[in-house]
């Protein structure tokens, strides 16, 4: 693994929780500040891992990304059908159900609730569908 998508949230906690609930992420790590806010968490699906944290907080970083608009992150997943479930049942927006591509990937997108857009599907980029 040598990229990482990083995201800030306006509530990085109910991010947490939509990622691992509807999502099927699994928490690596959370560190918060005294304050509460998130200032750093990774969450691993697969062989990726998100790194996400508060908006709002001191450094470059947070300062650079404070305007920032929504972010787009694609998932490799198993079954696209299955996750597509897990998310309706949680609640999560679907923009696209699961369709079948003409590249042979079969995928559906999704809305976090802060406005990012999570796509899932059976694409295997640099490796074919």
């Amino acid at each position: 693994m040598s990229v990482c998508p990083a995201i800030l949230y306006n509530d990085a906690k109910a991010a947490i929780r939509q990622l691992k609930d509807a999502f099927g992420f699994t928490e690596v790590c959370a560190y918060e500040a005294e304050d509460g806010s998130v200032m750093h968490a990774e969450l691993s699906y697969g062989t990726g891992v998100v790194m996400l944290g508060s908006k709002g907080r001191d450094g470059l970083f947070a300062r650079t990304m404070a305007d920032a608009g929504p972010a787009g992150v694609y998932v490799v997943v198993t079954d696209a059908d299955a996750h597509h479930q897990r998310a309706v049942e949680h609640g999560v927006e679907i923009l696209m159900e699961p369709t079948d591509q003409d590249y042979g990937s079969r995928d559906y997108m999704a809305r976090d609730a802060e406005g990012n857009v999570w796509s899932f599907g059976t694409y295997a980029p640099g490796g074919g569908a």
